[in-house]
């Protein structure tokens, strides 16, 4: 079996939720000995798109009438889609036509979680939907021993600060406005973001939030998976305060470098993260501030060993054998019908 892996834009996309999920495709089938390729033009079995902008969709429909089996993976749903960009929730109800038209187009479809199969079942697609994680790589965010990390040193913090970090594209759904206000509330903690979005394509008070001065709040940008991985061993507590995901890969990131992680209490995470076992939750700032003064100061247990098991469950070879599960179920059920 040889699959095509598609991801339209990838020189836009690489750095996004998108892009990592792809390049965890990549080695969980490496893992399992599935053979993929990214070049559209070589003879496959199967194609996984990835992506849901027009030429993805037009390759998903040419593939299905030429009989090839497609794999639709929904990374965004409409709900996501809001409270992002400009006029984001003004263009919500042509994005939802759009994206149902792109996850028609599939012989099936892949989401990373139940929750999020759950929404797009509710848009009335009458496709099959595989809730399927993205995966995280564990080898990569062991932390060895003897590794020298001069983070601190590189983004000018002192040895004894208490670091706040978070991750993620600067929108207000990613909870970015709550994070600027709380490190104003706690002055003697250190509060830093990584990741970019254009500041003219997001509202003004998310351009105001970017743009505040302080001591303590610090916006470097996107950085690379090396310099983030030793982020997340030396900060001393996640903080994610997005408002909806499909999955959220950096929390599985924060999770398998064995970080004590925050989350906003959020149906996503029902059933499989939980308050107080193996992360912290909370619903408004003063919850918020709360919780992290008690991580911060470890008047709260450390929850990591029980948070890294649920990156253990998602680990990549996991993802190889459910994908590999995936395509060959839907390959007998697309020659199945040809007959």
């Amino acid at each position: 079996m040889k699959v095509l892996l598609y991801t339209e834009a990838m020189n836009l996309l690489g750095k996004s939720g998108v892009g990592k999920a792809r390049s965890h495709q990549i080695r969980a089938l490496d893992q399992v000995g599935v053979e993929w390729t990214i070049d559209p033009k070589e003879q496959v079995d199967l194609i996984h798109i990835n992506t849901i902008l027009p030429k993805s969709r037009r390759l998903a429909r040419k593939a299905r009438k030429q009989g090839i089996p497609v794999v639709y993976h929904a990374h965004s749903t409409v709900e996501d889609f809001k409270n992002s960009y400009l006029c984001a929730n003004a263009v919500a109800p042509l994005f939802k036509k759009w994206l149902c038209s792109c996850y028609q187009s599939g012989d099936c479809l892949i989401t990373p979680t139940p929750y999020s199969k759950r929404l797009i079942e509710n848009y009335g697609i009458e496709k099959p939907i595989y809730a399927c994680s993205n995966g995280i790589d564990l080898s990569f965010y062991e932390k060895p021993p003897s590794e020298k990390v001069d983070f601190r040193k590189q983004f000018g913090f002192l040895p004894d600060d208490k670091i706040v970090m978070s991750v993620g594209l600067w929108i207000e759904r990613k909870g970015i406005l709550d994070f600027v206000e709380l490190a104003k509330r706690m002055p003697e903690y250190q509060f830093i973001w990584f990741g970019y979005t254009s500041l003219w394509s997001v509202p003004p008070k998310v351009r105001k939030a970017v743009r505040t001065k302080l001591p303590n709040l610090h916006f470097p940008g996107y950085v690379d998976s090396a310099v983030l991985r030793t982020a997340y061993w030396e900060s001393d507590c996640f903080f994610f305060p997005t408002y909806e995901e499909t999955e959220g890969i950096v929390l599985l990131e924060a999770l398998a470098a064995r970080q004590n992680v925050l989350i906003r209490d959020i149906p996503i995470y029902e059933g499989w993260l939980e308050d107080g076992k193996n992360v912290y939750k909370a619903d408004s700032l003063a919850g918020f501030e709360e919780k992290m003064r008690g991580i911060l100061e470890k008047r709260l247990p450390d929850l990591t060993e029980a948070g890294y098991q649920i990156a253990q469950d998602r680990c990549i070879e996991a993802v190889g054998e459910k994908l590999r599960s995936i395509y060959l179920e839907t390959i007998e059920r697309v020659n199945q019908n040809k007959k």
